[in-house]
């Protein structure tokens, strides 16, 4: 069993030494000094939500409504975070949501970040659009579990041959995101006019790829700007529908994830299309301005996924008693997001790693003063509406 809550008592003793914590404990001075480390374009395009960025502000407004009800004095002197989600047992309710181009805000990008996530034994979801290939991902997370996030192209082959490279790379389930099939009108991306993803970042999976390249008249190597044609052709498939995800249910044995629901009805039909997980999810605000808070959808797509699928949850999320009102909402896991990227920022591996451990500190705290000693005890009736 993980004591998570050493990691305060290991602050508290190296402060008695004179040193403090390099990364910022306070969410918010966090997210400040990432912004300021970060390159003026990689800022705005890690922190550019959809139109107004509403829907940004949507997600952790509805977090504010939740209040966690304290039951007291239960025995909660041994506690156990550990659970297992689709075959993937992971020591706590916790995974790092796929983010593309982790390079424009550090060197290593998800090479550091899979380092990070192996040193706690959490489940890295890898993006499609990653900056390094999903075999390097792979190669730097070692034995730790990992998932892949599917961004389908409009290539049937190719999407298959994605599926069969992170199969073989030993990733234990295809995550598939359906909500940016074509991006957001996203202003400060706008502002800017620059993509990473133009700029030969984010695009390693597509040019390593044999498929791919087979498409190609001459190398990304020897002709970069007509590579980056064929993936704009071939990245965005808005025809991508329902009828589709029985193809990719042959491509794999694999779980396979749909993340991006946010109506209950999307829920069942996953449920009648055989599909093991849905990530309830808005994209972090990135997709549709005006959209319903993430934790706003996820009691109702709880309630319609029953026990027939894996229910995950991401969006707004940015402390361990955000982990812990999404867990008492419904979800059996919590994907995190931009919080781990701020502290890769910061300090590349290390940064990940130590904004990991605050967020499992405080979710192992949380709990125990709150009266629980796992995950599954979490229910509706641990929240109060305000």
């Amino acid at each position: 069993m993980a004591d998570f809550a050493d990691y305060y008592r290991e602050i508290y003793a190296r402060g008695l030494g004179g040193e403090t914590p390099s990364i910022p404990v306070p969410v918010a001075e966090l997210e400040r000094l990432a912004a300021e480390a970060m390159d003026e374009r990689a800022a705005n395009y890690v922190f550019a939500a959809a139109g107004s960025e509403g829907t940004m502000g949507a997600n952790r407004a509805a977090f504010r409504r939740r209040s966690i009800v304290p039951r007291m004095l239960r025995d909660v002197a041994t506690r156990e975070l550990s659970t297992t989600v689709l075959g993937t047992t992971m020591p706590a309710p916790l995974l790092l949501a796929p983010i593309g181009v982790q390079k424009v805000v550090h060197e290593d990008g998800e090479l550091g970040t899979a380092r990070a996530a192996a040193s706690l034994g959490l489940p890295m979801i890898a993006s499609t659009n990653s900056h390094f290939t999903l075999e390097e991902i792979a190669e730097a997370g070692g034995d730790a579990p990992r998932w892949f996030q599917l961004y389908w192209p409009n290539d049937h082959d190719l999407a298959t041959s994605l599926v069969g490279r992170a199969e073989a790379a030993g990733y234990s389930a295809i995550v598939l995101t359906v909500d940016t099939f074509i991006p957001g009108w996203k202003p400060r991306d706008l502002q800017q006019a620059w993509l990473p993803f133009l700029n030969g970042m984010g695009v390693a999976n597509y040019f390593q790829d044999p498929v791919f390249r087979a498409g190609l008249d001459q190398t990304p190597e020897d002709d970069v700007g007509a590579a980056t044609g064929h993936f704009l052709g071939v990245q965005a498939n808005p025809a991508l529908s329902w009828e589709d995800l029985g193809w990719l249910r042959e491509q794999t044995s694999l779980p396979i994830v749909v993340k991006g629901i946010q109506h209950p009805d999307d829920a069942r039909e996953a449920v009648a299309r055989g599909l093991d997980g849905i990530v309830v999810s808005n994209h972090g605000g990135r997709q549709v301005d005006g959209a319903i808070g993430s934790l706003d959808a996820l009691p109702a797509i709880a309630a319609a996924a029953g026990d027939d699928l894996a229910i995950l949850f991401d969006s707004g999320v940015r402390s361990g008693s955000d982990v812990l009102k999404a867990l008492a909402l419904g979800a059996d896991a919590v994907c995190l997001g931009r919080p781990y990227v701020w502290g890769l920022a910061l300090e590349g591996q290390a940064g990940v790693e130590t904004v990991l451990k605050m967020i499992l500190a405080e979710l192992d705290l949380t709990m125990a003063l709150c009266g629980y000693t796992s995950p599954d005890q979490l229910g509706p009736d641990a929240l109060a509406d305000i």
